[in-house]
């Protein structure tokens, strides 16, 4: 009873929380987090940590939904005129930031005082730069669809978003493995060891495509039935997501590749799509936001100020040249260097997943709840400041309310 009553009394807050912050101005993201935050273990205690701790397949439900739905924006014939363009702001913008953070956690690992033996110090920075290359999907996602934004640069946003946590994934996966058989092997690392996350991470591809055929054919037999489809495709989400983690694949990585065959394969996809935003979008983000911030810690963002100020400031800087570098080297428009990487700072969901994962990694116990506790502790500064900067991008870029 009090699961139910806890979720009810969500969306109930919910709903006078979105209509707050229509007669405020404020976005909703940032109206969610507020409330997840004040009625939540931190602040008033209302909701309670049990309930947090149990709400896993919530933020899961969610994060295989954001997923797909980011990667169903690496559209071929939307994106076709400029992918080279895409790829390598992509790729520099989330070198950039593995870069700048990798680097100043290193170098300013003691006086970051985190707590690390010194021998830690490679593998700590490794992690929290494979961390920092994730963009929060669900926030820009959320942003744009709130705006009515639509056009070149707000697709152009979405594509990198896309592209970038695809790389951050795979980078992830490599980081990890990698500094597991470091730790493992006294610093060691072998060819066998690339190879196993060479398969995790082929293998994650082949069941989000699999997903995605399957989900297809399915499709063909609900002809003109919309909500029939919608529900079908909702299960193959669940399930390739659960699949990917039943096998210790990448279920976040099977989600957005299954979101990427889905938009290409079926003329029809944007019918699902256009369900989803019509009648589950609001539900989920609301849900997802709002338990988010009940994750924060006050006191640990009180102790570490250093830690999520350099966190903080370097991904950023990373974030904002990489795109300046890649745009340039591509030729992208003025508006796209200039604000795009600014655009890229919000960080939440996928960060979170990836640092949860950590906790059941072996040769991480002793550093997993304080690595997730600064990342949680850094997503205040992100979804809190980062909505406010996409949202006065998208306004620049003269597309918002044309959806």
């Amino acid at each position: 009873m009090q699961t139910l009553f806890y979720i009810g009394l969500i969306f109930v807050l919910g709903a006078f929380t979105k209509w707050i912050s229509s007669k405020v101005g404020l976005l909703n993201v940032v109206g969610f987090l507020i409330l997840g935050f004040i009625i939540g273990p931190e602040v008033l205690g209302i909701i309670t940590y049990e309930f947090v701790e149990e709400t896993h397949i919530i933020t899961e439900l969610s994060l295989s939904l954001i997923a797909v739905l980011v990667g169903a924006n690496l559209k071929y014939n939307i994106i076709k005129e400029f992918w080279k363009q895409i790829a390598l702001v992509s790729f520099f913008e989330t070198f950039f930031t593995f870069l700048f953070i990798g680097s100043s956690f290193y170098l300013l690992f003691d006086i970051l005082g985190l707590g690390f033996a010194e021998e830690q110090r490679l593998t700590i920075a490794l992690l929290f730069g494979g961390l920092a290359a994730a963009t929060a999907p669900a926030t820009i996602l959320a942003i744009i669809h709130e705006l009515k934004a639509k056009g070149k640069f707000s697709s152009f946003l979405l594509s990198v978003v896309a592209a970038d946590n695809a790389i951050a994934l795979v980078l992830f996966s490599f980081i990890v493995t990698i500094t597991s058989a470091m730790m493992i092997d006294s610093g060691g690392c072998s060819f066998g060891t690339f190879l196993s996350v060479f398969w995790v991470i082929v293998l994650s591809i082949l069941l989000g495509v699999v997903g995605a055929i399957i989900s297809e054919l399915i499709d063909r037999i609900f002809i003109n039935q919309p909500s029939m489809k919608t529900t079908s495709t909702l299960g193959m989400i669940f399930m390739v997501y659960s699949l990917s983690q039943y096998w210790n694949l990448e279920p976040l990585f099977s989600s957005l590749v299954m979101g990427v065959v889905m938009a290409n394969l079926s003329n029809e996809f944007f019918l699902v799509k256009e369900e989803f935003d019509n009648h589950l979008k609001e539900i989920i983000f609301m849900l997802f936001f709002t338990l988010s911030a009940m994750h924060l810690s006050v006191s640990f963002l009180l102790t570490m100020p250093l830690v999520i100020v350099v966190y903080v400031l370097f991904r950023i800087i990373g974030k904002i040249t990489g795109v300046w570098v890649g745009a340039k080297l591509s030729g992208a428009d003025k508006h796209v260097q200039n604000y795009l990487g600014i655009a890229l700072f919000p960080q939440a969901g996928i960060a979170i997943g990836l640092a949860l994962s950590l906790q059941n990694q072996a040769g991480f116990e002793m550093m997993a709840p304080i690595i997730l506790n600064i990342i949680i502790a850094t997503t205040i500064v992100h979804e809190f400041l980062g909505p406010v900067f996409t949202k006065r991008v998208l306004k620049k870029s003269g597309e918002c309310g044309k959806e």
